[in-house]
């Protein structure tokens, strides 16, 4: 069967690929725990929303009836698959919350957490002011204890703003920004209700290194581990309180493995830390390879035994150290390979970055999949979501702090820069895979003592070992840093570390991206996936070994114990701000669809190396579809020792053995020269000898076969197939979450028909629908490169869901229609609604004629600000990416 079927079609030979399960996933910062005292309740359900200015948007008795209702994660609207150059929306919106507290949350704490809300905000509970916030991507966190009415209708109104502001992070104008600020309510927002003797939100306390609970480890060793424990609790009652805490720590399985338990006095309306360090014998220590997690239960009870207040955190026991020419050290041994990885935006087709915490799980499976090992998170906080994947799946993460070659001097602009350091290192401090914080500003000139403070902050908020940061090499303050971002001296020309520094460690924190100037971006690494075969070869050689000096895949494992890996840029294609054009470098496109070169990464993987849940071992790719136009030359990309290539002429076999170097690439493509050609296939065909038109690869370890792949020339298309690229999890009725659906043409027998231009219309019954089914999104879809890709909602009714497509205008002669049938299940948390609000999804908004006119005039703000948008500013951003690009010299100012 052709491979295009799915990503994983080529790995149904691996020996240790293993079924993904289903996720779980974090909630405020927390897994919920049954019977603590401490419930937590999905608040995404049913919002009011309106695009544009509204009078007194806050006011309880407003009528909102009219507007629309949409499910959270929201991003405003829905966007082409072409959504680059500032086309976005950009502007004021509100969102209405209406629901009824239940009477079991009477006399409760109760606080509302909102994962993010893009831009700046400010919201309101039944018509008070109780918060204000900028900054799009970092929790807002609110006690709404005392504005709650009981056995009434209650209103959530937050306005939001992702127009250009330059007061806040990342500050600079977004028609200069080299990513999309997308806006909205576009993450997660929970109610979590638990008694007034509690263990705090670290987001909501403002309180150095406190809130919520700190994990550290020292003395890391396969025979033990020493644990340290602190603990913010809070106590709220006119009374003082006497009990226990006790930390519970169970395997993976749920057993348990070790009991804390320690005394505590809080007195009335104050607050305690409670210190515990003990030891763990014979941990199992958390690993890229072998990424364990321990669920640590903490339960905080009275007097009398009865339990208050409780959660779940997982954590993974690991220590982490980079020692200057030593190189990084994993658990106390050295890291026996490069650590290579790739840079993500959070964005994805369509929906921006509204994305559901399934979507970011599979980005990070895909990820993995792929062989990588550390990700940086470009360039802010991701969704804590992601972060749970990049736990469970075994990829390192690098922490950044919004930002993006832009600083004003303004005082109340820096602030907020040390705010959100430290509000990021209190949301992830104790994450399995925080690799390095990266708490100054991507490619900005800043003041010295700028760099110098962040990375205190960041020493104030973990005073811990194993948290460290790092700075560009060249940028200003970089010397208080012992982890710094440079290409290696084989890589780039003249932005390799000049001046090497046996006590700092280095990584090269983007690299890959090869433009003709940093205003047109003409690449032979920017490869849109309907391009085809010949750019996706190109793509996938530069980023392999190409045959001239630049950072790729081979140089990285050049270079010496010093300079410990590097992020690829980037992961996914995605949409960018100041140019008309998307970022094309990824090694998926914005679905997720795969390009060459994401093969060409997986045959980096070890064979022998065994994951969980990610997909590992041997493994064979055969990139040439067999077209017309295909390349004579077959490139292969595999992991074992010998590849042998089997053409359809003559039945003859070609053999590859891949040399053992003692440097470089541990699998660079294999290319068996002058093999395929169209016109040998057509004297096959014309002999009815289809049978015989083929290529076989055939990847051999120690001399026994390991993995295969085989392509076949697509013929007359006949069928259409559909599958869901879900990574084996199940799609969850919550409202919000979604899956992409493929549709290819196929001839007879299945083999994707790449040079197809047909349309597919698609149409859907049961408890889903078609995001952006509408002019816009394109229903019917074109195919590109043999494939239509469209995203599925689920509603918040868990059944069936019937997908149907066939290509448009139907005819006696064109390919065959399909049916696709899967089930949504039920969400695990409870999602708190109006059943009356839910009732009016979906329904047009009845100030139409009004928005229309709004965003008419907004339209033309916009031309206007366009025109006055002069080249200098992005002369600017070209002058400062070279800079901090390839031709990046030493700056001394």
């Amino acid at each position: 069967m052709k491979k295009d079927l799915s990503i994983f079609s080529i790995l149904f030979i691996s020996v240790f690929t293993l079924v993904a399960q289903q996720p779980e996933f974090s909630t405020a910062g927390f897994y919920e725990l049954e019977n603590s005292g401490r419930t937590v309740s999905s608040m995404n359900v049913a919002w009011r929303f309106y695009k544009g200015r509204v009078k007194d948007g806050y006011r309880k008795g407003l009528d909102d009836s009219g507007w629309t209702v949409v499910n959270l994660p929201n991003g405003i609207e829905y966007l082409p698959e072409e959504a680059s150059g500032g086309i976005n929306y950009q502007g004021e919106v509100w969102y209405r919350k209406h629901f009824t507290p239940d009477d079991k949350l009477k006399g409760k704490k109760i606080f509302l957490h909102f994962e993010a809300i893009m831009g700046k905000s400010e919201i309101w509970i039944n018509g008070k002011s109780v918060k204000e916030h900028f900054g799009g991507y970092l929790p807002v966190v609110i006690d709404i204890s005392d504005y709650l009415e009981w056995n009434k209708d209650n209103v959530i109104a937050v306005w939001a703003d992702n127009s250009d502001d330059p007061s806040y992070p990342p500050g600079k104008e977004q028609s200069v920004l080299d990513f999309a600020y997308f806006g909205g309510i576009y993450r997660d927002c929970w109610l979590v209700a638990h008694n007034h003797v509690y263990i705090t939100d670290p987001n909501f306390e403002n309180e150095v290194a406190g809130g919520g609970v700190v994990v550290a480890y020292d003395n890391v060793k396969e025979t033990a581990a020493d644990i340290l424990l602190k603990l913010h609790l809070k106590n709220d009652r006119k009374k003082s309180f006497k009990g226990n805490v006790i930390y519970r720590f169970l395997d993976d399985k749920n057993n348990p493995v070790e009991e804390l338990k320690k005394e505590l006095k809080i007195n009335r309306n104050n607050a305690v830390f409670s210190y515990s360090r003990f030891t763990l014998n014979t941990p199992k220590l958390w690993s890229p390879e072998n990424p364990y997690l321990y669920k640590l239960q903490i339960e905080l009870h009275d007097e009398d035994g009865k339990i208050i207040d409780g959660y779940t955190r997982r954590i993974g026991i690991r220590s982490i150290e980079f020692k200057g020419k030593e190189g990084f050290y994993l658990n106390g041994k050295p890291y026996p390979k490069p650590l290579i990885g790739a840079n993500r935006h959070q964005d994805f087709a369509i929906v921006g970055n509204a994305v559901s915490n399934n979507i970011h799980w599979r980005d990070a499976k895909k990820l993995r999949d792929a062989g990588l090992k550390v990700i940086r998170n470009a360039h802010y906080p991701q969704d804590p979501a992601f972060m749970d994947a990049c736990d469970e799946l075994g990829l390192f993460v690098i922490v950044n702090t919004p930002g993006w070659q832009f600083w004003n001097k303004d005082p109340g602009f820096e602030k907020r820069v040390y705010d959100d350091i430290r509000n990021m290192v209190r949301r992830d401090r104790n994450r399995a895979s925080l690799f390095l914080w990266e708490p100054i500003l991507n490619e900005t000139w800043y003041p010295d003592y700028f760099a110098k403070r962040a990375k205190e902050i960041v020493e104030e908020e973990f005073p811990y070992k194993n948290s460290y940061t790092a700075c560009d090499n060249h940028a200003k303050g970089s010397n208080y840093y012992s982890v710094q971002f440079a290409h290696p001296k084989a890589g780039n020309e003249g932005w390799g570390a000049e001046d090497i520094d046996e006590t700092k460690t280095y990584f090269t924190r983007e690299w890959g991206d090869n433009v003709d100037d940093w205003n047109s971006h003409n690449s032979t690494s920017r490869v849109y996936r309907g391009w085809g075969e010949k750019p996706m070869l190109v793509q996938a050689k530069h980023y392999a070994n190409p045959s001239y000096p630049f950072t790729s895949y081979d140089v990285l494992y050049k270079t010496g114990r010093q300079h410990v890996g590097g992020a690829l840029w980037h992961s996914f294609d995605h949409q960018r701000g100041y140019h008309p054009d998307p970022f094309y470098g990824g090694l998926m496109d914005s679905y997720r669809q795969p390009k060459y070169a994401y093969y060409m990464f997986m045959a980096q993987r070890d064979p022998e190396e065994k994951n969980k849940i990610a997909a590992s071992g041997p493994m064979v790719y055969i990139a040439n579809e067999m077209t017309p136009f295909s390349e004579g030359d077959v490139t292969v990309y595999s992991n074992c020792d010998e590849v042998r290539l089997t053409a359809f002429k003559d039945g003859n076999t070609m053999v590859y053995k891949k040399e053992k170097e003692e440097r470089g690439m541990p699998s660079p493509p294999v290319v068996f020269e002058d093999v395929y050609h169209f016109m040998e296939i057509k004297q096959q065909t014309r002999k009815r000898k289809h049978a015989e038109v083929y290529l076989l690869a055939e990847g051999y370890i120690n001399g026994k076969l390991a993995a295969t792949d085989t392509v076949f020339p697509a013929y007359r298309p006949e069928k259409i197939r559909l599958w869901l690229d879900n990574e084996g999890t199940d799609l969850v009725a919550d409202g919000s979450d979604f899956v992409t659906l493929v549709a290819a043409v196929t001839d007879r027998k299945g083999t994707v028909k790449h040079l197809n231009n047909s349309t597919i219309q698609f149409e859907i019954e049961g408890e889903g629908e078609i995001i952006g089914d509408s002019s816009l999104i394109e229903n019917p879809r074109k195919v590109t490169w043999g494939t239509a890709p469209v995203l599925i909602r689920a509603t918040t009714n868990p059944g069936r869901i019937t997908v149907k497509a066939y290509v448009t205008p139907q005819a006696t002669q064109r390919p065959m229609e399909a049916e696709l049938t899967f089930n949504s299940i039920p969400p695990k948390t409870e999602q708190l609604y109006a059943d009356t609000e839910l009732a009016d999804y979906g329904l047009k908004d009845k100030h139409t004629s009004k928005k229309k006119e709004s965003e008419a005039d907004l339209q033309k703000e916009i031309a206007k600000l366009r025109k006055e948008l002069n080249q200098l500013k992005l002369k600017q951003v070209e002058k400062q990416q070279e800079q901090f690009g390839e031709k990046q010299k030493n700056r001394k100012e």
